[in-house]
This record gives structure tokens, C-alpha cells and sequence, in this order.
């Protein structure tokens, strides 16, 4: 791989930008400096050093979330702030995307990546990954109620919700989850049994859970092992 392309991937730099800072001295190639861009250099082997920092590379990068409230699950920014801006400069250049969305006021456990193919996998709908879900309502919720959400109802548009796991919490809390993804699904489920929805947290995700170290906006790089369980997930043994 040539040197600024390695540079580039990781988001430190654009090709132009490495360039003018190798000729200045800025980068080093296992403690020589470089000479070029076009350098030749193993990202498995070469120790890469960036403006004195030691360079990580990674072909796909994995980030656990905790969405907070009032950022969008997109990467364009349209609608306001984008989860995307909540990442260091670097990592907002490397082509990082939501695996999946959240609503702009729902918050809870989010999955980042660049890893295309994997987030394909992630989403089929014949994957069926569970997304379990912290729902409370305006309302009292009636055992009745629960059931309707469990059962599978019409939620319009000639859109029917399959069967699905659901626990009561409290009078007005309770948990489901979903093994699909129609848009602003819980909602307009709990709308149908004549209540609606005040807070919505996504718990979930696969096997990924929103932590009590992650606070609302912070995030962390899924482990080798969880990448990998990730990878081969299935719904029967929830990537094990």
C-alpha cells in the first residue's frame, strides 16, 4: 500500500496533505522519514508514525454508540447534528455510517462502521437480529395492550408487524424486541393500541448492549472477539 493512501484510510490526512508533510519530515517508516507518498509500506508490519503518533491502521472500523437525543442517524446533516459529528476529526473521514437507524429523539445502543458488507449482512431481513428496545408511554399499559404488541398488528400502509417478545416493566414501561425494521415501528405500534410513546431507548443490538460506562454521545471500538461474533452472527446462537 502506498504510504499516503495508508494516511488517507485512517483519516489523518488527505493525499496531498501527507505528501506536503512528508517532504517536510513529518512522517517516519519504521524511525527512517519518509520520502514520498508513493513509499511502499505494510500496515501489518511497518511502524507508521504521524506527526509524532504512532499510526493504527484498520481496513473496516466497529463503533458502539450510545446515541443521545437530538442527533440524526445519518451522514449528511441535513436534519441537524449527525451521530457522525460526535467522533474525532479523524474518524470523520474514513466513510463511517449508522449500521441500521435510530429515531432523532430515541436514544440508546448504535453500531458505526465502514464495513459495507458486513452491515448488508446485519440488516437482511433474513438475518432477523434481535433489537431490544426500553419503551415508555403517555399512558397506562394494559396487559390487553401487550398482547396486541406481542401478537403482530397492522400499523398502516398495509404494513403488519410480525409476532415479538414483549415484558412489562412497570404501569407504563415496558420491553420489546423487534427482528425487523419498519420505519418509526415501535411508535406507531403503541399509537395503535391508543397510547403513545414519551421515551424510547434501543438497549440492544445482536449481542451489543448499551453499557453503564458509555454515557449519552460517548462511544468505544468493538473488541477483535465482538467484531468477529459480529461477522458470523445468527439469530440461533446470537453469534456465539
Amino acid at each position: 500500500m502506498r504510504l499516503d493512501k495508508l494516511l488517507n484510510e485512517c483519516g489523518l490526512a488527505t493525499r496531498s496533505e501527507a505528501s506536503k508533510l512528508i517532504r517536510k519530515g513529518g512522517v517516519t517508516v519504521n524511525g527512517v522519514p519518509a520520502k514520498s507518498g508513493g513509499d511502499p509500506v505494510d500496515p501489518e508490519k511497518d511502524a507508521v508514525v504521524f506527526c509524532g503518533r504512532p499510526v493504527e491502521y484498520r481496513k473496516f472500523t466497529y463503533i458502539l454508540m450510545n446515541k443521545p437525543e437530538g442527533t440524526v442517524s445519518s451522514t449528511d446533516g441535513k436534519d441537524g447534528d449527525t451521530v457522525i459529528s460526535l467522533l474525532p476529526p479523524e474518524l470523520r473521514k474514513i466513510g463511517l455510517f449508522p449500521c441500521g437507524r435510530l429515531d432523532k429523539d430515541t436514544v440508546g445502543c448504535l453500531l458505526l462502521t465502514n464495513d459495507g458488507s458486513l452491515s448488508h449482512f446485519l440488516l437482511s431481513p433474513k438475518r432477523h437480529v434481535d433489537k431490544k428496545y426500553f419503551v415508555r408511554c403517555e399512558k397506562y399499559v394494559s396487559d390487553s395492550d401487550l398482547a396486541l404488541l406481542s401478537g403482530g398488528l397492522d400499523i398502516g400502509n398495509g404494513e403488519k408487524t410480525a409476532k415479538t417478545d414483549v415484558m412489562r416493566i412497570s404501569e407504563k414501561e415496558f420491553e420489546i424486541t423487534l427482528r425487523e425494521g419498519m420505519y418509526h415501528q415501535i411508535k406507531r405500534m403503541v399509537e395503535r393500541t391508543g397510547n403513545s410513546v414519551v421515551f424510547l431507548e434501543r438497549t440492544s443490538f445482536a449481542f451489543l448492549t448499551s453499557e453503564p460506562t458509555l454515557g449519552r454521545g460517548e462511544w468505544r471500538y468493538l473488541t477483535p472477539e465482538e467484531e468477529e461474533r459480529l461477522k458470523r452472527y445468527d439469530k440461533n446462537t446470537n453469534g456465539r
